[in-house]
Order: structure tokens, then sequence, then C-alpha cells
């Protein structure tokens, strides 16, 4: 999980998280300067699952999530935000789709800050599916809703510098090196406000933008490529 100055939601995230997860998992927090008490609502929790760590690198989304995953001692690893909430199951699901797949992605109720619903399916409203190409097009890889196994986190790191958001690189990482999974059933709570750290089904980015990271996705999936020897 990553937070910068969450401290409105973050105590339903973690109360969502840590009635699901085992005691031997674990929960890195990677925060990026926090100024509203969100470390110390974090704190209060006084779980020892839950292991807060500064980033220290690069600023935003990108960088802050980078920090946290280079800290993760698990064999399978999820995404949180700091503003959703997981619904029951969620978690165990995914660790048995796991069994079969490398990476897995659930559906997510999109809802606003007091968790009313926008849309009942953020994989219909995306019209989500599986495919490199597709996920180029239109990105369904967004971190919330996945979780992936070591080997395919070790393939995504270090991050390249100019991609726009980590998990689309991690998704379609997965893609060309792995086996995922779609699956059809929401799981969580994708909760859009005013400020989110990215616009997902809410703001669009210019075309021009929407091109120069596409451009740098395919650029690096090509380094990528010729450095691994991955599968199609």
């Amino acid at each position: 999980m990553a937070t910068y100055n969450g401290n409105k939601f973050i105590s339903i995230q973690l109360d969502s998280i840590l009635s699901q997860i085992n005691q031997s998992d674990e929960i890195i927090i990677s925060d990026d300067g926090s100024t509203d008490g969100t470390l110390d609502t974090i704190n209060n929790f006084k779980d020892e699952r839950i292991k807060v760590i500064n980033n220290v690198g690069k600023k935003g989304p990108v960088g802050n999530f980078e920090n946290a995953l280079k800290h993760c001692s698990g064999e399978i690893i999820f995404l949180a935000d700091q503003d959703d909430r997981w619904l029951p199951g969620k978690y165990q699901k995914h660790i048995n789709g796991h069994e079969d797949y490398d990476l897995v992605i659930s559906d997510a109720t999109v809802v606003d800050e007091n968790h009313q619903i926008i849309f009942s399916s953020f994989f219909k409203q995306r019209k989500s599916k599986k495919g490199l190409l597709n996920n180029l097009l239109t990105n369904s890889y967004i971190g919330c809703c996945m979780s992936f196994k070591r080997d395919i986190l070790n393939a995504s790191l270090p991050f390249p510098h100019s991609i726009h958001m980590h998990d689309w690189w991690i998704g379609l990482i997965a893609e060309l090196k792995g086996k995922v999974f779609f699956l059809n059933e929401p799981l969580m709570l994708y909760v859009r406000h005013s400020v989110n750290a990215s616009g997902t089904l809410v703001k669009r980015l210019p075309l021009k933008d929407q091109l120069i990271n596409r451009f740098d996705l395919i650029r690096n999936l090509i380094k990528f490529k010729i450095s691994n020897g991955t599968k199609q």
C-alpha cells in the first residue's frame, strides 16, 4: 500500500484487509510524507503485521508503490490503495486463483466517497478483458484489484523511469511472462473522489499524453522482451 494524506479513508481500508489476511501475512505501507495524521491512524492499529516505511525516493504513486514493493517478502503480493475497501472473500478468492495463475485481477464496484454506487462493475464499464493489445489500448490493470506472484514482481522491477503508472506496467509484464485471470466478481469498493491519485473512470488525459504514455510502454516492453526472451 502507498499512502499520502489518506487519513479520511485509511481506517476503513485497513480494517477490511486485516480482517481477511493471515497472522503470518504482512502489510507494507510506504508513506510519501503525509501531514494529515495518516501515520498516527496507522500506528494506532498496533498490529505487528503492519510495517510502515518512508518513501525517500521518487515521489508520487509510481515511486511510492515501488518503494513498498521493494520491501515485500511474500510470494503473493496484493496491491491496495489507501481509500478503497475490500469486500469479504477477496483475499481467499485471489489466493485460490493463484493455484493456476500468475496474476489475478478481480472486478470492483465503483463508488463515491460516501460509498454510493457510481458503476456496479468496473469490468463492464471498462470493457475489461485480458490480452496485451487490449490493455495497451484500454488499460484494465488497476493495482487495487490485482495480486501477483513474486516472479511477476521480480520481472517488473525496477520500474522504467518514464512509465505513467506502475500497475499498468505490472499487468503488461504478466501478459508477456505469465498467465493472467480476470475474476468476474466485484470484490472491493473502488472509491472515486476529488483527490484520487489517479483519474481512472472519472478524468481522461489529453490525447497527446495518452499517446505518449502508450509509446513509452511499448518502447519499454520491447526492451524487456529483448533482454528477457519472454513468451507471448
